[in-house]
């Protein structure tokens, strides 16, 4: 798969609602020791200028995440506060498109012109002033976060002090 459906299907793969992210509820008991979520956030600061032309491409990209029946991309936009233009929120799913998926977005990606690879990174790099991402936990309640922390520490107490005095 080439870069640029590979980025395209990781930023495809998001829940269908933002709200669904919003909400974390209490886990149920069974469901403690299950693998958190997980979520990418990628923060850009644009080039002076470019802000519509990157909003754009991830409309196309948007496109050929459609092509493959996946979602759109999740975009929140700067309107006060930090010093930054666009964050993308991408949660890891785990999920692989099927062959047919990628055969479907790589078809459209060729019909709307798209650069992929390598050209891909250098024109998307020519919009972009600052981009940093950070992988996560979440969304997860404080109570979700405590109760794995207590489970941690019950199951691993502190060890004895071996010195003498």
């Amino acid at each position: 798969m080439n870069h640029k459906v590979a980025l395209l299907v990781a930023a495809a793969l998001l829940p269908l609602t933002p709200a669904a992210a919003q909400q974390a509820p209490a886990p149920a008991p069974a469901a403690e020791n299950a693998a958190w979520p997980e979520a990418w956030f990628e923060i850009f600061k644009l080039a002076p200028g470019k802000q519509e032309e990157f909003i754009r491409q991830i409309a196309q990209a948007d496109e050929v995440s459609a092509a493959g029946g996946l979602p759109p991309i999740q975009l929140f936009f700067h309107e006060n506060g930090a010093d930054f233009d666009v964050i993308l929120f991408k949660p890891v799913t785990g999920i692989e498109p099927t062959p047919e998926q990628v055969a479907a977005m790589e078809k459209k990606q060729k019909e709307l012109g798209l650069p992929s690879g390598p050209a891909y990174f250098v024109n998307i790099r020519q919009l972009v002033a600052e981009h940093t991402d950070s992988k996560t936990y979440g969304p997860l309640s404080a109570a979700t976060w405590l109760a794995r922390l207590d489970k941690w520490r019950a199951e691993n107490p502190p060890r004895k002090s071996t010195a003498t005095k």
